[in-house]
């Protein structure tokens, strides 16, 4: 119980475009591993309280796991009863720890989920902002909206748009917290990758069948 109320300290209380990958604007990604001693000693007060909580968290191997991952999630999600969840899944929480591990160990260190939590906080504003009817849930004619705020200007047509409801919301085109977070975690993760691959920002990419299949099998 202590655990959760002092992450819950850490949380703030969260028409279609033409697809253009210039419009696509990422989040600074998780710094670069460093050596322990000497990330502490450059981190700021902040970052510190954040990595003594990250330290309780993530037990002895210092890294969060899926499943430690979604007993948080759902710890904390479930002393908010303005969003409606089903509550994270493991399989839900194993794709965010995939899209975020940058280092391929299955797990996320202390910058990757430093990273993915500031994300879901900024998310958690925007699904909270964008409910306006209170339902707890982001209805199809308030999620374009909820998208348009979400910072990084996720470039989606009708087409991808209704792929995403229909992937991500339930039979009345509603999407709940936890489904718009993994779509959020996805979207910010596949347009990365593409950002990256895309050297001459071109719109376009070639890959060969493995790269393909490593880039979306693992996510």
């Amino acid at each position: 119980m202590f655990l959760v109320r002092s992450f819950l300290k850490v949380i703030d209380v969260v028409s279609d475009i033409n697809i253009d990958p210039s419009q696509f604007r990422p989040s600074d990604p998780p710094p670069p591993r460093r050596p322990l001693n000497f990330a502490e000693a450059h981190e700021s007060d902040e970052e510190k309280q954040f990595r003594r909580l990250f330290n309780q968290l993530a037990g002895e191997d210092m890294e969060v796991s899926p499943g430690e991952l979604k007993d948080i999630l759902n710890k904390v999600i479930g002393r908010f009863s303005n969003m409606k969840t089903d509550g994270f899944s493991i399989e839900s929480c194993r794709s965010m720890v995939a899209v975020m591990d940058s280092d391929s160990t299955g797990k996320l260190g202390f910058h990757e989920f430093k990273y993915l939590w500031g994300n879901i906080k900024r998310w958690q504003s925007v699904y909270v902002s964008h409910d306006a009817d209170r339902s707890g849930v982001i209805s199809a004619r308030e999620l374009p909206g909820a998208f348009k705020s979400v910072c990084a200007g996720f470039p989606l047509n009708e087409q991808l748009y209704k792929m995403i409801v229909r992937r991500y919301s339930d039979e009345q085109e509603n999407m709940d917290f936890d489904n718009f977070i993994g779509c959020l975690v996805r979207l910010d993760a596949m347009c990365r990758a593409f950002k990256t691959l895309d050297k001459d920002n071109s719109g376009s990419i070639e890959l060969d069948i493995k790269e393909w299949l490593q880039l979306t099998m693992y996510s």
